[in-house]
């Protein structure tokens, strides 16, 4: 009948609630209050087979009868704390509600709850595969090919279409939009732009016992507490990431505050000359600002540690074995550098401009830890 109010979801539950502790059509509409035409209906639309039937949503959902009791509070001229508290519910979540189905002069309970319900139907047009969305899936595409990540991509859409709300899309959708058989809005190949390559993740490996060999080594402990607490930038982290059979290797030099990073050429090996002169030579380029001190691990690449600190007055500190996470930024640093230089390649093929052509990329890539500002960004910040 038109313009009839459809009945509530909580109506039909009852009603099947019935159905499935033994009750026929007849009794089971009675004890929902519905006409038995009604609960004939119900039954053949679900081919009378009990599992296809609606059961009671999880007490996250708000029923029909909350709604309505949302409808009398603000006919009542109530907010939502008020309304909330009487429901047993978060301020917010009455609030996004009322907000959601057009605000307190226009909130109708059983509008709010056939809007619910068209939302609640499954399976959706992936939000990225929708034709009207064609504007935001091509900008994720071109950042996923830039190898930002998912949630970059989905944080920084925030801030650079401020006053497009259409120009929004949660990180995982973006991984679903890849992934996902049936929601693949997006190329699978892009998968390989990720910062893992690949679909599953998998746990951390433990990192690799390395014995000390280096004199004179000062331990972490003894490193400035303004380097622990990132307040002040000069204080860097570094490592190598090694290639193939471990013959060959690029530094890796990492700020700590900005997250900026610098890479070190050793295309004849990594043995301690080597690694004492590409870091003499990256650091002289340095504003004497940024010459706080150096964190390394216990890799005998730096053994010749006292040198680079008599050619750069940058003092240079050890971290204690088997605790990788003392280096946590440079760690991560690593990871993201391995969609550039994957394991098991020769890293030696690579010139100095591919290497400071990488470093820009990575320094112009917005970072979470840093409000979604740019390494670069941050840098220009504080040296201005």
């Amino acid at each position: 009948m038109a313009g009839r109010v459809p009945l509530g979801r909580a109506v039909r539950v009852w009603f099947w609630k019935e159905v499935r502790a033994g009750r026929a059509v007849m009794p089971a509409s009675v004890a929902a209050g519905v006409a038995q035409e009604t609960g004939r209906r119900w039954f053949g639309e679900a081919g009378g087979v009990i599992g296809n039937a609606p059961r009671e949503l999880g007490t996250r959902y708000l029923s029909v009868e909350e709604r309505e009791e949302i409808s009398r509070g603000l006919a009542r001229g109530e907010g939502p704390r008020v309304i909330g508290r009487r429901l047993g519910r978060a301020a917010s979540s009455i609030s996004r509600e009322i907000n959601n189905n057009g605000g307190a002069g226009r909130y109708r309970a059983h509008v709010a709850e056939a809007a619910a319900r068209e939302r609640a139907k499954r399976p959706k047009t992936a939000k990225l595969a929708d034709p009207g969305n064609a504007g935001l899936r091509d900008h994720v595409r071109e950042r996923l090919l830039r190898r930002w990540s998912p949630e970059q991509i989905s944080a920084r859409l925030v801030s650079e279409f401020a006053d497009c709300p259409e120009m929004r899309v949660s990180h995982e959708t973006i991984y679903q939009s890849i992934y996902v058989q049936g929601r693949g809005a997006l190329r699978r190949e892009l998968a390989a732009c990720l910062r893992t390559g690949r679909a599953l993740r998998k746990p951390r490996r433990q990192a690799e016992a390395r014995t000390p060999r280096i004199p004179n080594m000062v331990p972490i402990s003894q490193r400035p507490a303004e380097a622990e607490d990132r307040a002040v930038p000069g204080h860097w982290e570094g490592d190598l990431i090694l290639g193939a059979s471990n013959k060959s290797a690029i530094g890796t030099l990492v700020e700590r505050s900005t997250r900026f990073c610098l890479l070190l050429h050793l295309p004849d090996g990594h043995d301690a000359v080597a690694v004492r002169d590409a870091m003499i030579t990256a650091i002289r380029t340095l504003p004497d600002q940024l010459k706080q001190s150096m964190t390394w691990d216990q890799g005998t690449e730096l053994a010749r540690h006292a040198e680079i600190t008599l050619a750069t007055d940058l003092d240079i500190y050890f971290c204690d074995p088997h605790s990788p996470w003392q280096r946590g930024s440079n760690e991560n640093t690593n990871g993201l550098l391995r969609q550039y230089f994957p394991k098991g390649t020769d890293l030696s093929v690579h010139s100095p401009d591919q290497l400071a052509k990488v470093a820009a990329e990575l320094n112009n890539r917005p970072r979470k830890t840093l409000e979604w500002l740019t390494p670069q960004e941050k840098l220009n910040m504080l040296l201005s």
